[in-house]
């Protein structure tokens, strides 16, 4: 009896917190999405394409709100996950370059160790993980060092973009006053 009135008070607590979540409650940490080609979306929706894109990024959008972020709230020298959630997704649709390095077509999961002057940016096979609690070294694809400079205005939400570049595009990182660049050939 004492076994069935613990389960049963579970399933209440259990029942209460679902009933809590309101699923039309925006996101704190929204998700979006990035293409390579930028205009892709539309120039597939418009049959200009038919082709898939080269890449698109999938991530978290976490905000500012007034905190100090780089050596704070996001830690120097350790392992971030490029947003808010789980951890950052990047897809090729065919294979690129990063620092020199052949990456195949395929998904993998982006992770970052910032420091005030750079970035290590680290492209991992391992998949569909949240945060970066499971990150396991062991599974890394490459890691490359890419500068940080200062931008010109905060920016309130963590954004990430691809920006053409004569040898590809440039897969461009913002948050507070940083911007990183990763530079993506083809």
């Amino acid at each position: 009896m004492k076994k069935l009135f613990s389960l049963l008070t579970c399933l209440c607590f259990v029942a209460l917190s679902f009933a809590q979540h309101d699923p039309s409650e925006l996101a704190k940490s929204p998700m979006s999405m990035s293409y390579w080609p930028a205009n892709y979306p539309l120039s597939k929706i418009d049959g200009k394409t038919k082709e898939d894109p080269t890449a698109r990024v999938i991530y978290c959008r976490p905000q500012k709100k007034g905190r100090e972020i780089f050596g704070s709230l996001v830690k120097y020298n350790e392992n971030w996950r490029l947003g808010a959630n789980e951890a950052t997704e990047i897809e090729f649709f065919k294979p690129v370059v990063i620092a020199g390095k052949t990456i195949l077509q395929g998904r993998y999961t982006l992770y970052c160790i910032p420091t005030a002057t750079k970035w290590t940016i680290i492209v991992s096979k391992d998949n569909y993980t949240w945060g970066n609690y499971s990150y396991d070294a062991k599974k890394d694809v490459l890691r490359t060092d890419v500068p940080v400079t200062k931008f010109n205005k905060t920016t309130e939400a963590f954004t990430m973009y691809f920006e053409d570049s004569n040898a590809g595009a440039n897969l461009v990182m913002l948050w507070d006053d940083v911007k990183v660049a990763l530079p993506i050939g083809l």
